[in-house]
């Protein structure tokens, strides 16, 4: 049975199970893309809550595996070389994963550098820019009286959302009839948005019916229904 008693992790959140990777993590966009991930993949996995409600992202124990306090990570006991792996940032973990396990991803150079790059367009573009829409809309920006922050990221939203609507043009999904990483990284922060955020009237998202018939496509997945609720809430 795998060692993990070297990572601090295991002692603010012990794994009862540690011959499966560990999750550390919260039911936001970010990460779900986890949870839903191993659920697509059907990798054994045991997950663990990180309270921001407690301010768990700041302990010492989970910076031992992101210094930058965010969620997700994962510490995987059966990592390269059969060594144990802590890895973060939920991009970094897309991918690993998928090469771990061969799946959700192109397997020719082309399709893998193609996919590569729509993930990396989720995390540099849809992410910040998402957030900042939920930020000023929603929490406490909302009471700033100049509207132009606000305005600019809804506009950037919009102009965002509006480059998948064509890429998912004659689409089933981001890179065609292949459910993959790309998908499952940027379709939870098109949920937040709309949902969570409540700003779909903001961003005019009926204009952008295929991102909808997709988004509705990826919620009907039953590993993602069961993903979206990973890790439980207290």
């Amino acid at each position: 049975m795998p060692d993990l008693s070297a990572y601090a992790s295991t002692r603010k959140w012990p794994a009862t199970q540690p011959e499966r990777l560990q999750l550390y993590s919260l039911p936001t966009p970010n990460g779900v893309k986890v949870s839903i991930m191993l659920e697509e993949t059907g990798l054994a996995y045991e997950p663990h809550l990180v309270s921001f409600e407690r301010n768990e992202q700041l302990s010492a124990e989970f910076l031992s595996l992101n210094p930058n306090n965010k969620i997700p990570a994962i510490l995987d006991p059966n990592g390269p070389d059969g060594q144990p792996l802590a890895l973060f940032e939920s991009g970094a973990i897309l991918l690993y994963l998928a090469d771990k396990t061969g799946q959700l991803i192109a397997q020719d150079a082309a399709g893998r550098y193609e996919t590569i790059q729509w993930l990396m367009w989720q995390v540099g573009g849809v992410g910040p820019m998402f957030g900042q829409v939920g930020f000023f809309h929603k929490f406490a920006g909302r009471d700033f009286e100049d509207k132009r922050p606000r305005d600019r990221y809804i506009a950037e939203a919009a102009r965002l959302l509006g480059v998948l609507e064509q890429r998912l043009d004659g689409r089933r999904w981001i890179m065609g009839e292949a459910y993959s990483i790309a998908d499952i990284a940027v379709f939870p922060w098109v949920r937040g948005l709309i949902g969570f955020y409540d700003a779909g009237e903001l961003v005019q998202i009926e204009r952008f019916p295929q991102v909808l018939r997709a988004l509705d496509a990826f919620l009907s997945r039953p590993a993602v229904i069961r993903g979206l609720a990973i890790p439980t809430r207290d």
